[in-house]
């Protein structure tokens, strides 16, 4: 029993208690501010640096460990990378055994030969990819510390996004190369160790000065900070440039608020920028040549493009440069900047940048734990750059049928996984890069046609200007998309994340009933949906009927391009048939279809239809 004089007590116990509650179930973002000093020696191709780091707990929580990740310590034989890459049963062509056999000189490494905070020496252990970093005194919730750290480095022979001597001769693709603070959010740590899959930042701002020889042109994340000391950008402009002292020259770069920072280095590069009209510009860098010169020059007119679509339907590009370098060993995304190969047919060419430019919004600003939620970087990315390309490229009425295609194959390979399945521990790369690339894309298309398309596409803008900057997860998509449309979607997300159960409807039976026509649907599938039925008449009019789950608690309004709704009735998602009247005789029926634009990922659409 409480007495009387402890309730004001009680009470106010009870609202902190409360109000604790809710800051440690709160979301929060830690915040980074990185200043290094970096000498590359391209004779040994080794490096060495100093890092200052800032580092602020926003979080609730009183941290007394911290993790950075060493990335290229996965290229060494034995690395947990290359097992993975010798023993997964579909290993990447790129990689295979190739770690496995690399030299002394080949490998990659990064260590920490020094570790302060606050001025005080840490202990510190490399285990692989990761440091581990016990604190002599703990980071208290909402304050800043300062580490500093030396570090060195070599540069592995380019086997996976970084490395040196690409197969097309690019000296330097540098991502992932410096000591990167591992991210803490509401689920804790993420120290992963590295296998080659995702990555997951922490959002800051990067002071990097480079040091190296000075027949070297860089280019990458950020903006220079000294082009007048090195003759960047120059040289054509008839501005004499002081010439520099020594064999090495230092390029200064700022970069704000982003999660990464990767530069590229060849002294054969070419360089080219284009000036926007809104100020954004945009960088190029590649080797000239038989196989790059005529496409690059032609990239420089569909990057802008490009950028400019993708702003308008998915968000305001935030920064104010772009940097296409030709490096790395395909196509990969970093802050700002991507490394992509160049020797490619023009298609192939500008469709890998559409794609990386496009994972400037997804994987850049909207950064979803990449690992945790594949799908919604290179899903979403996928959707988009299609989008784009269909735009400024190559105009097609189905710009999402390759992901379409994609996503049939893996069901009937019988090797699909949830796409909540963490990136790393997908049992196959197929069973992976189908699952975040193509049904990561479907997902979209398809939510369209079950919300409209108008819903979907301002509910991309509304997930921009809600998230940005904020590393969104599933359900904060689902909620957005929920205000958007008026509909419950938990369901949707439910099915097509959390399980691989398909989508399968049928027209089961169309007959006479009176003077009008009694048609029946089934669901086959395990995975419910709405269904859009469209009839069309022997004189050339169509009708759509269409039937909502009673677990959406909405309706979709009706679109434009689809015939007249004549009548809508919900159909509950226990029921495996669905009987509609029409008043129409079936003798007028030309044909009965289910969701004639495509757009449900129906596994069997051979049963979609019936003719007469």
């Amino acid at each position: 029993m409480i007495k009387n004089w402890m309730k004001p007590l009680v009470g106010l116990f009870l609202f902190v208690e409360g109000s604790a509650a809710l800051a440690q179930n709160g979301r929060f973002q830690q915040a980074v501010d990185y200043k290094m000093d970096v000498q590359m020696d391209v004779k040994t191709n080794q490096y060495s640096g100093t890092q200052v780091l800032s580092y602020t707990n926003n979080s609730p929580d009183t941290l007394t460990r911290v993790f950075y990740h060493l990335y290229y310590n996965a290229f060494q034989p034995g690395s947990m990378m290359d097992v993975r890459s010798r023993t997964i049963a579909d290993p990447d062509p790129r990689v295979k055994d190739r770690i496995s056999k690399l030299k002394p000189e080949e490998i990659g490494y990064l260590h920490a030969k020094s570790l302060t905070m606050n001025g005080k020496a840490v202990k510190f252990k490399e285990v692989e990819t990761v440091l581990e970093v016990d604190l002599s005194e703990p980071i208290l919730p909402h304050s800043t510390v300062t580490f500093e750290m030396e570090f060195e480095g070599q540069v592995p022979l380019q086997i996976r996004r970084s490395g040196r001597d690409s197969e097309e001769g690019v000296r330097y693709s540098m991502s992932q190369w410096y000591p990167k603070m591992a991210n803490y959010d509401e689920q804790g740590w993420h120290a992963n160790p590295y296998v080659g899959r995702e990555f997951y930042g922490v959002w800051g701002d990067f002071d990097v000065k480079i040091t190296i020889d000075k027949s070297y042109v860089i280019g990458g994340t950020g903006y220079l900070q000294n082009p007048n000391e090195i003759g960047y950008g120059y040289e054509d402009a008839g501005v004499k440039v002081p010439v520099p002292k020594g064999n090495t020259l230092t390029w200064h770069f700022v970069a704000p608020k982003v999660h990464d920072f990767m530069w590229g280095a060849d002294p054969k590069y070419k360089h080219d920028k284009i000036q926007m009209s809104n100020g954004i510009t945009v960088h190029h860098f590649y080797i000239p040549g038989e196989k790059t010169t005529e496409n690059w020059e032609k990239l420089k007119e569909y990057t802008p493009k490009a950028i400019d679509y993708l702003s308008k339907h998915f968000g305001q590009y935030p920064y104010k440069q772009f940097s296409v370098v030709q490096g790395g060993d395909g196509g990969m995304e970093y802050a700002m900047s991507t490394l992509i190969t160049g020797q490619r047919p023009l298609n192939s060419l500008v469709g890998v940048m559409v794609h990386e430019l496009a994972h400037s919004w997804f994987h850049g600003v909207l950064a979803t734990n990449e690992s945790l939620y594949p799908w919604m970087d290179e899903g979403f990315t996928s959707y988009a750059s299609g989008l784009a390309m269909s735009a400024i490229f190559q105009p097609s009425d189905q710009p999402h049928r390759g992901s379409y295609s994609g996503y049939f194959r893996l069901v009937k390979s019988g090797q699909e996984e949830p796409l909540s399945t963490h990136a790393d521990h997908f049992h196959l790369n197929s069973a992976y890069s189908t699952a975040a690339y193509s049904k990561g894309a479907v997902f979209l298309a398809q939510l369209g046609y079950v919300i409209g398309e108008e819903a979907r596409n301002k509910g991309m803008l509304r997930y921009w200007n809600t998230w940005q900057f904020k590393h969104p997860n599933v359900n904060d998509f689902v909620r957005v998309m929920e205000k958007e449309s008026g509909m419950e979607l938990d369901w949707y997300k439910e099915y097509f994340v959390y399980t691989t159960k398909t989508i399968d409807y049928g027209v089961k039976e169309v007959k006479a009933s009176g003077t009008g026509t009694s048609i029946t649907l089934e669901r086959l599938g395990l995975m419910p949906m709405p269904i859009d039925l469209v009839i069309t008449y022997k004189d050339g009019s169509k009708e759509t009927v269409y039937l909502p789950l009673v677990i959406m608690r909405g309706e979709k309004p009706e679109e434009a391009g689809m015939p007249k709704r004549v009548m809508t009735e919900a159909w509950p998602w226990t029921n495996l048939t669905k009987t509609i009247q029409l008043e129409k005789p079936s003798s007028q029926i030309k044909s009965v279809e289910i969701d004639p634009s495509k757009r449900m990922a129906d596994i069997q659409p051979e049963n979609n239809k019936v003719e007469f």
